[in-house]
């Protein structure tokens, strides 16, 4: 069975996980910040790999330090472009621009077994045209896709809002529940977002 630590955001930073299924070596799931590594240390964890649910800034910064570890980084393969820079949210926001060695790329339907903990790959674009949900065991690591009480905006470079609407409701179809673990905010259920998400309705 797994286990999941929530790393909140210092400053305009996206929610980490890490997770881990052996209390020893975890995956970091959006690293949005250099303390990342400092907290799963202070966790007793070693951060093996990486998992990107989609490329903007407030999700990769990281990544820099993994990287130059040589732990190696996973996103979809549709989100590469943004996840190397090719948005202009990094020079409008003054974020270093990555330049990452490490990359590999996922696609919808894949199962990565990382850490020992079996990921499978949903592709949710409409936040960004490459964004996933990872699922493992009873979670969904959704980004920016589904929040709790709401969903992801689609004004930024590469969002659609049908798209994004069109994933939320294949997330919607899963059969059972799942905890959700989204990129900002609090965790909640698919049931819940099923039952109360007043943005897209199953």
């Amino acid at each position: 069975m797994i286990s999941v630590r929530k790393i909140y955001p210092f400053g305009f930073a996206s929610d980490c996980y890490l997770v881990t299924a052996d209390g020893k070596t975890a995956v970091a799931i959006d690293p949005s910040h250099p303390r990342i590594a400092d907290k799963a240390r202070e966790a007793g964890l070693d951060i093996v790999s990486a998992l990107l649910t989609h490329g903007h800034f407030d999700h990769v910064g990281g990544c820099f330090s993994l990287d130059a570890a040589g732990i190696p980084i996973y996103c979809a393969a549709a989100e590469e472009p943004l996840v190397h820079g090719e948005d202009s949210m990094y020079r409008e926001y003054g974020a270093p621009m990555p330049s990452f060695k490490t990359i590999s790329t996922l696609k919808d339907g894949d199962r990565i077994s990382l850490a020992g903990i079996d990921f499978s790959v949903i592709a949710t674009p409409g936040h960004t045209a490459g964004s996933v949900t990872y699922r493992a065991e009873n979670y969904l690591f959704t980004g920016d896709t589904l929040f709790e009480g709401s969903v992801g905006r689609t004004d930024l470079p590469t969002g659609d809002w049908q798209a994004l609407a069109d994933s939320v409701r294949k997330l919607y179809a899963l059969a059972g529940d799942y905890t959700v673990c989204p990129g900002h905010g609090e965790n909640t259920s698919l049931q819940r977002e099923r039952d109360t998400n007043p943005y897209v309705r199953p």
